[in-house]
Formats: structure tokens, sequence, C-alpha cells
């Protein structure tokens, strides 16, 4: 599928369809095949590595007749919350017309107060408000308003492992008491937190245990992303260097939102992909973009997180972040300093400990502090 004139193709956010998605194939596959097996699935992925553009597309191709529902519980802090963003998410998915959501919603989600804002393009949109003593009641109400409908009904929850920092601390087994007797839907619970989400399903102490497939997502091999970044600059006869494109991957390793806001960056300049100079102006143009909104972030952390993390980004990967040469080069203070800081830095997905060690999770902040 070629690109419109006029149209980027490197697409950062949302879903543009099967022909702007790289790759992934058997990821999606393997996700069609829970969903048509009546499986549910655990979705492992550190964020940016396109779990929710993956999602997207196998959405995309469900058999006509299924209904998608995609709920994003990141900013969510307590049951509350969370019912709402899935109450509105599911009631906008499963009754496309404002006004008929509304009415079953009236009639399944009891203690709701539904809000109806006119659109630009002349309809209606709606959200509903849930009251934190309401909202075991109005999750009852969501599941058997899934359950009413005669048809299949697939559910994403993402970043589900929000649920483990609720101040309910039964929420976990209050949603698989529920969730377990629903028997038109299958669930994709999806999330960043590889050990805190990857526990909650294998974990024999755990309510969700062997519940659900697992499925993990690595990056996008090099060749294939190529090919796909490629096939967009020579169709619209722009330069693409092979060799470029590699030092663009091994930059980023690969990591999806990266690349693809580099050649979104510098498709939209108009030109190609022609030298690591290309690569080199686009990043560029990405941090200084947000430079101001890294100088807030860094200025926010202890004495001793800031030093840290400009360490880290020194050094790009730390394999042992209290070892004696690596706190010495850096001029760190005390090992017990450190291991306090990291927590922290680990929480706010400022740091993030790979296979290979501990990096600095945004790679442009990353950037951004190797500069200053």
């Amino acid at each position: 599928m070629r690109a419109m004139k006029h149209t980027n193709p490197f697409v950062v956010g949302g879903y543009r369809g099967p022909g702007f998605f790289c790759d992934r194939e058997r990821e999606t596959e393997k996700l069609l095949s829970a969903f048509a097996n009546d499986r549910n699935v655990t979705l492992l992925a550190p964020r940016r590595y396109g779990k929710t553009g993956l999602i997207r597309n196998a959405f995309h191709h469900v058999p006509d007749g299924w209904t998608t529902v995609y709920a994003d519980v990141y900013a969510t802090t307590d049951l509350r919350e969370f019912t709402q963003v899935l109450a509105n998410a599911v009631a906008g998915s499963l009754d496309t017309v404002a006004e008929k959501a509304v009415s079953a919603a009236a009639k399944f989600f009891k203690s709701v107060r539904p809000t109806i804002t006119p659109t630009e393009s002349g309809g209606l949109s709606f959200s509903f408000s849930v009251e934190k003593r309401d909202a075991e009641a109005t999750l009852d109400g969501i599941f058997d308003y899934i359950a009413s409908k005669d048809r299949r009904v697939v559910v994403a929850i993402d970043e589900f492992q929000q649920i483990l920092e609720f101040p309910e601390k039964g929420t976990e087994a209050m949603l698989r008491s529920r969730i377990q007797f629903l028997q038109n839907a299958n669930f994709v619970f999806a999330g960043s937190r590889h050990h805190l989400l990857g526990e909650m399903f294998t974990s024999p102490r755990r309510p969700f245990y062997q519940s659900t497939d697992v499925l993990s997502l690595d990056v996008i091999p090099a060749d294939r992303y190529e090919s796909f970044a490629g096939r967009f600059f020579r169709d619209a006869r722009r330069p693409f260097s092979a060799k470029a494109f590699a030092s663009l991957y091994r930059r980023f390793d690969g990591v999806t939102w990266y690349l693809q806001s580099v050649l979104n960056r510098v498709w939209g300049e108009g030109g190609g992909l022609a030298s690591e100079a290309d690569v080199d102006a686009a990043v560029r143009g990405l941090v200084e973009d947000r430079a101001l909104t890294f100088h807030d972030l860094l200025a926010a952390q202890s004495g001793v997180g800031r030093a840290l993390l400009k360490a880290v980004a020194a050094e790009r990967v730390v394999p042992e972040i209290t070892a004696s040469a690596f706190l010495r080069k850096h001029g760190l203070s005390a090992p017990s300093s450190v291991r306090t800081a990291v927590p922290t830095l680990l929480k706010r997905d400022l740091l993030y400990r790979s296979g290979s060690g501990y990096l600095v999770y945004d790679y442009l902040f990353a950037d951004y502090l190797r500069g200053i």
C-alpha cells in the first residue's frame, strides 16, 4: 500500500491501518488465534515498543461482527478512576450512537451520571462520571453490559498493572472473579512493567494465575524495519541509505516509537534519509522541542537522582549501578545513596532495567542529558 502524496507514512500516534504498520505479523496472528479460541492474553512490552499499535492492528483484523474495546488505565490511581475509564470505553464501543449508549448505560450502570457534549461534526460525545462509593456496582454493570451483547467482544486494558497501586487492595481478585464468567468476551491485559504484570499472571499465589496466554514483545528486526521504511522513501523517489537507517536503528536499539519519530521528522522536512547527518539533524530537532520539559523533569529530581541520571546517560547502559568503578568515574556518592535513589527513578519511569543493565528510559532524554 502506497502512502498518499501528502500523507506522512510514519505514524507516531494512533493507528492508520496495516499499510502503515511495520511487521508484527507473528504477534498479530498469536493474538487473533487466542481470540478465535477463547483465550485471554497478557501482553508484555516496555513503553514505546508498539504494543498499543499491535493491539489496534489485531483489532483491525478481527472477524466482521466482533466488537473491540480499548481502555488505557495508565493514569488511573484508584478503582473509581479505573471504572470510569472502562465504562467510557465499553459504552463508547458497544453502542456507537450517543443516545443509544446513554440509554443502555442507564439500564446497566445504575449509579453513573452521563454527560452529553455536542461535537464539531454535529454529533454527540458522552462520558460517565462514577462516584467512589459506586465503583464496584458500576463494574458489575460494565460486565453485565458486555454479557448482554449477542456478539463477540474483545477488551484490551492497557497498563493493567496500575491496579496494583490502587488503595483498594482486593481489586485484582475482584476483577478476576467477574471476568472469568464472561462467555462472550476475551481480554488483553497489556503492560510495560514486565516484572509486575508478569507476576500477576504466572505466580500461583495470584488470582489471575495461568488464566492467559503470555506474549512478550521484542524489537522488530532491523532488516524488516529497513524494508518497511525504505519502501516509502523509494516509492516517493526520495533518497534512502541502508547505512543511515542502520545508524538510526542502533542509536535507539530498534525501539519503535523513536524510529517512527525520527523517520516522521525526516519525511516531514521533505527530504530523505541519505546519511547519518539526516538522522543527527532529526534527533537534534526532537530533543530541542523537548528541552524545556527535560530541564524541568531533571530539576524535579533529588541531587543524587540528577547525578545518577547523567551518569547512566553518559554510559548508555550500566550493568551494575553500584559498581565502585562506575561510582568513582562519575563522582557519585556512597552506594547506599545510589541504592536509595534507584527505586524512585524506576518507579517514575526515568530509569529502566533491561537484560543488559540500567539505562535512561527515554532515549531522547538521555540525549539531552549527554548534551548538558
